[in-house]
């Protein structure tokens, strides 16, 4: 396939013809849920990862600013040594292959690698005011947006399940919840996908991060959840909650905004969780139906887990507690072994 592809034939052109480098040999780095994908090419003794992303498909101009904003703060995101942004291929610093996902699911201490991600998100929380000014705001409009997928492309699309029009109120009533929660919440910068699979271990400056280009400007507890509460790795309730009273501490250390009192800061996480979590099973089963990607249907358990277990803890959430026992949860495994079917072995 790499041999008839005309964009990494491009990409080729570009890397020997403009930049000057001629790779011994150029292979697949990574792809992720986007059209985007990444390349690692080569070059005497050096390695670096090429970002291919189609114009008119992907824009490379959000990740350069955001790059840039990043790099501002401290944090380690891969360097930008080349761009050509009218091609969408961009020359970048390569941050090895090592998730914290694999180290993680290797038995590595996660208690040091998650105080690394806990720093730097701290540092990128407090130190990042002014740079958070720059970005848009997450604010009604994509809120609501996000959360529109769940019953779309997760419950109608993926479960089969038609909703009566009093099951779309209670979910309308819990979504507009949701977002005034999130709306209450400090605004600070938002990575957005601050999670396993977006951190690399490095050994200076760890972790690596990737995937930021969809920053905004949103509430204080969407990354911290999007970590602790990762859709491709669980840890228990107790041991999340200390995480999250020891983060509160490290943002208060840093003169961040972080509360009342660990109640109210935990009911953030819990909440902005939630909405990430609803918003997350309509964007695996777009994924498939969509996007023809089916990969990401094995991680809905754990991510409708996650909505259970909250939903249960707050009063508000009730009846969309109660909405998810009766008509989900025993649709899912259907749903995914009908899917499992249809696919064929991954």
């Amino acid at each position: 396939m790499l041999e008839t592809d005309s964009r990494l034939a491009l990409l080729q052109d570009w890397l020997s013809r403009d930049l000057g480098l001629h790779p011994q040999r150029i292979e697949p780095a990574s792809s992720d849920a986007s059209f985007r994908r990444y390349f690692r090419a080569f070059c005497d003794g050096t390695t670096f990862v090429v970002m291919d992303a189609p114009p008119g498909k992907e824009d490379v101009r959000p990740y350069l600013k955001v790059t840039q904003l990043l790099e501002s703060l401290g944090a380690h995101v891969p360097h930008v040594h080349e761009a050509d942004i009218a091609r969408g291929l961009l020359l970048l610093e390569d941050l090895g292959g090592t998730h914290y996902l694999s180290r993680l699911n290797a038995g590595d201490d996660p208690e040091r690698l998650y105080g690394d991600a806990l720093r730097v998100l701290a540092e990128i929380q407090v130190r990042g005011r002014q740079a958070a000014v720059q970005l848009a705001p997450y604010d009604r409009e994509p809120l609501a947006r996000e959360l529109a997928l769940m019953p779309e492309w997760f419950v109608r699309r993926h479960l089969q399940v038609e909703l009566a029009s009093e099951e779309a109120q209670l979910i309308g009533a819990a979504f507009e919840f949701l977002i005034t929660e999130a709306l209450a919440q400090p605004a600070v910068f938002v990575h957005r996908d601050y999670h396993s699979r977006n951190l690399m271990v490095v050994g200076e400056r760890n972790p690596g991060i990737l995937d930021f280009q969809d920053a905004l400007r949103g509430p204080i507890g969407y990354d911290l959840v999007s970590l602790l509460k990762d859709c491709y790795i669980s840890w228990p309730r107790q041991r999340t909650v200390r995480w999250v009273s020891g983060y509160r501490a490290l943002l208060r250390s840093q003169g961040g905004e972080a509360g009342r009192d660990d109640t109210e800061f935990l009911r953030w996480f819990d909440l902005i969780g939630v909405q990430r979590h609803v918003k997350v099973l309509g964007i695996f089963a777009r994924l498939w139906y969509r996007d023809g990607k089916p990969g990401y249907l094995r991680d809905l358990a754990l991510t409708l887990d996650y909505v259970r277990d909250t939903c249960a803890r707050y009063a508000e959430l009730a009846d969309l507690a109660r909405f998810l026992e009766q008509r989900v949860v025993a649709e899912l495994p259907r749903a995914n072994a009908r899917v499992a079917a249809q696919a064929g072995p991954p």
